[in-house]
């Protein structure tokens, strides 16, 4: 880290406060797990190494529960899974044919009301669209005209990619359905960050057509990790046109996700391939620090598993809905040139992380600069509008050190409230633009008394 890089660490972390005791180990099954590179991040897509020092527990959410230790987190646990409908009004199956496939996308949907702005979210690998559950509860209960709309991407949650010639009449499909489709083979797997990309936009104008708008509402894209990266790819390329406010990304930057992909492997060996049921399932992701929010894990961790009909091991039928392992041939084009993109792109930007330590050299010189042009700003130096255009490419920048990688998951309420000044901040139609020079030249007249509206010297009444 250059000298630069750990000045403005420093300066960041200094006003944090300290971190709590960490709590003992629980069993040597978690140290093992631990030493797998990253508890908090590669369960989801191995993009990000955790700071060793961010370990606590986060336990936030309108339905969640402080507890002294973990052991009694896990005593007190609900027996019983969330479903979408706790946070989302609908589900939308979205069908389309493309290059010899029938793929059936799945959305979750809880459309904006009057002029609300649409938050369109993105997870990362290995997780769904119920990622974002809670979160998107706690963005209505602050912008209650907002919309949400969080896909499940190829492979992964309900979305189902079949051949033409193999398509079945169920539209509907099951996750269990939805993985037997894709694992018999005939189609090959397509996550290249190109493919997803396309997909987002195809949901997004498929959704306006299957709601009936008329047009597009404002839009803020979120992305998770992979999902940053999608988000990303479709702002630079700007294909959403002018309906694009801003994009916001969680916890992945280009050069820390190219060094976690190297303990992408290991950490998969290390991960239970099986679970003897869907809530043992829940209670790993909570017991490994994975998702530190108990509510969270419970609404998106059953769309990750799936029982098989006729398991290999009979006392363990839950198994994952995504083989990471295979995605292994399109890690690196996920994030190469994520962070020259995430600056050029056109939008308000955000990037929120659980540590200052995930930034790499690009995106430190773009805060340095950013924070630097705010200072001759607030100083005066330079006006506000030298200032917007001077700031383009620049970031807002928000570090949640008490979560892990997923932290919206960890933080929905505290996610939630900063998207929401997020999208204020960017609001067209709350945008106060500066004075017209003109004006501001004849406002002076005027209280020179030389410039009356008439024409006339005198002093104006």
């Amino acid at each position: 880290m250059s000298s630069l890089q750990k000045s403005f660490a420093k300066s960041k972390l200094a006003k944090f406060p300290p971190e709590a005791p960490m709590p003992e180990p629980l069993s040597h099954l978690e140290d093992a797990w631990e030493e797998g590179s990253s508890a908090s991040s590669l369960s989801s897509t191995g993009t990000m190494v955790p700071s060793p020092t961010r370990q606590l527990f986060a336990r936030t959410g309108r339905r969640s529960v402080y507890f002294s230790n973990f052991h009694e987190l896990n005593l007190q646990s609900s027996q019983t899974s969330l479903t979408w409908t706790d946070f989302f009004d609908q589900e939308l199956f979205l069908s389309e044919e493309v290059d010899n496939l029938h793929i059936v996308h799945h959305v979750y949907l809880t459309p904006p009301t009057d002029s609300g702005p649409l938050f369109v979210m993105h997870h990362g690998a290995g997780s769904s669209g119920l990622s974002f559950a809670t979160c998107a509860e706690e963005i209505r209960k602050i912008l209650p005209k907002a919309g949400i709309l969080s896909l499940d991407a190829r492979s992964h949650g309900r979305t189902v990619t079949t051949t033409l010639d193999g398509r079945t009449d169920d539209e509907y499909p099951s996750t269990a359905a939805a993985n037997q489709a894709e694992s018999s083979g005939q189609v090959e797997l397509d996550l290249s960050l190109e493919t997803l990309s396309r997909d987002l936009v195809h949901v997004i104008y498929q959704t306006q057509t299957r709601m009936g708008w008329e047009k597009l509402p404002d839009i803020i894209l979120v992305g998770h990790s992979l999902g940053g990266a999608v988000i990303t790819d479709v702002a630079k390329k700007g294909e959403l046109g002018p309906k694009l406010l801003a994009y916001a990304v969680f916890d992945v930057v280009e050069g820390s996700a190219m060094d976690a992909l190297q303990s992408m492997e290991k950490y998969l060996s290390t991960r239970p391939t099986r679970f003897p049921s869907l809530l043992s399932g829940v209670e790993w992701h909570t017991r490994s620090r994975t998702i530190r929010n108990t509510i969270s894990a419970r609404a998106s961790v059953p769309s990750l598993l799936y029982e098989e009909s006729e398991p290999s091991d009979p006392s363990r039928p839950w198994v994952w809905r995504t083989n990471l392992s295979a995605t292994k041939p399109f890690w690196e084009n996920w994030f190469v040139g994520l962070s020259r993109k995430f600056l050029d792109a056109r939008g308000g930007k955000l990037l929120l992380l659980a540590g200052t330590d995930r930034l790499d050299k690009e995106l430190m010189i773009g805060q340095m600069q950013g924070m630097r042009l705010k200072i001759l700003y607030q100083s005066s130096i330079i006006t506000r509008h030298h200032a917007h255009f001077s700031i383009t490419g620049k970031y807002q920048l928000q570090v949640f050190p008490e979560a892990g990688h997923f932290v919206h998951e960890d933080q929905p309420a505290k996610t939630a409230q900063i998207l929401a000044d997020f999208y204020r901040r960017n609001d067209r139609n709350a945008l106060v633009l500066p004075p017209k020079v003109a004006d501001m030249q004849a406002s002076a007249a005027m209280k020179k008394g030389t410039g009356a509206p008439d024409g006339s010297t005198g002093h104006l009444r």
